[in-house]
């Protein structure tokens, strides 16, 4: 079974990368239209809309999505969405799912460039680049960025892993970052959120891709900012996404 769902895999992961590298070129001109015309309104439901497609490419794979979130988050103050990390098809299904928390990500610099639609939005969605090797400029951009959610009531999104887990297993999360986060937006709700087995649409590297793959995301319970010191809510953090990764 496992050496046909490899073969069926190939020609899966072609049709899959035709329909993802079209709607990065025609998203392209679309955001940047929505944005010169409409502003941040109108790009952002480009971006949106964008987002969307791309799960629909990825159901090509038959990859399914679950969200288990019994919890009503609120629309009207910033949220901090802190999730483990395993590859860059996390990131769809919390752009179109948190959609109405305008949802902004800490991501590295190399990523703001290069990559049709998702470079632009990097760079003009009002997410924060970051250079990994400089620590002291990363906590400046940080602490403007939380500046930037405070006054606009716009969510951030952080990987403190860092980097991706290849194998699913959760690495130990680089704490600064976060715990500025938490210092310049006491007023935010923290929503820890896991996320399983989104690296098994890289088991094979990318090419071929996974297929019927269950990727699944649980939303843990969300608590204020401002109710315990930072060093021990992102402890907490750590602990409730950790331990329901798989």
């Amino acid at each position: 079974m496992k050496t046909f769902k490899k073969i069926l895999s190939y020609p899966l992961s072609v049709v899959f990368y035709i329909f993802f590298f079209i709607n990065l070129l025609v998203f392209h001109p679309i955001q940047w239209i929505c944005l010169k015309l409409g502003g941040y309104e109108a790009h952002k439901k480009s971006v949106d809309i964008f987002n969307f497609f791309l799960l629909r490419c990825l159901n090509l794979l038959g990859t399914r999505y679950s969200i288990e979130n019994p919890y009503q988050l609120p629309i009207d103050k910033s949220c901090i969405f802190v999730a483990n990390h395993q590859g860059m098809y996390d990131i769809p299904p919390i752009i179109w799912h948190f959609r109405e928390h305008h949802p902004k990500f800490v991501s590295k610099k190399e990523l703001g460039k290069g990559i049709p639609s998702i470079s632009f939005n990097l760079r003009h969605g009002g997410n924060l680049l970051i250079d990994r090797k400089n620590g002291r400029e990363a906590l400046v951009k940080m602490s403007k960025f939380a500046d930037y959610l405070n006054q606009n009531k716009r969510s951030a999104v952080i990987f403190p892993e860092g980097t991706r887990s290849r194998t699913g297993a959760p690495k130990k999360f680089a704490v600064q970052g976060l715990q500025l986060l938490i210092k310049k937006m006491p007023e935010a709700v923290i929503v820890p959120i896991t996320i399983n087995n989104s690296w098994k649409l890289f088991r094979y590297g990318s090419f071929p891709m996974g297929i019927g793959v269950h990727l699944r995301l649980k939303v843990h319970e969300p608590f204020s900012a401002n109710s315990d010191d930072p060093e021990a809510l992102v402890a907490k953090v750590e602990r409730s996404i950790t331990a329901d990764i798989i």
